[in-house]
């Protein structure tokens, strides 16, 4: 029990010597580098402009909504191509889990890559 207090005791010590620190002097080529990215911040802040915006509202809506299922579609397609080959090595070896899940892959791909006509036919 002893040591035990003892060695709390050092723990809860605090370490007086504190290391004093002098700010680094900077060189030639640091001050040029520090000045072009102060005059670049300065640019990007004074030097904006205000844009509106032209046409319809809702085609870039669509436009967006195209972009973001083409990348769904595209998940879909990896995932339908891992999909046939884990199929295709679970047949191969014999492995009943391992082709379950590779169907699941499967039919997973598949709901992915035609999602945007599944939610077309329900919002229909």
């Amino acid at each position: 029990m002893k040591k035990l207090l003892a060695g709390e005791k050092n723990r809860t010590k605090k370490n007086t010597t504190e290391k004093m620190t002098t700010p680094m002097p900077m060189g030639r080529k640091q001050k040029k580098w520090m000045g072009l990215y102060m005059t670049l911040v300065l640019i990007a802040t004074v030097g904006t402009t205000t844009v509106f915006a032209a046409g319809d509202p809702l085609s870039v809506i669509n436009n967006l909504s195209t972009f973001i299922f083409s990348l769904i579609r595209a998940i879909g397609l990896i995932l339908l191509g891992f999909g046939v080959v884990q199929v295709g090595l679970s047949l191969k070896s014999h492995d009943p889990s391992q082709r379950a899940n590779g169907f699941l892959t499967l039919a997973g791909g598949v709901i992915i890559t035609f999602a945007k006509e599944i939610l077309d036919l329900i919002m229909a």
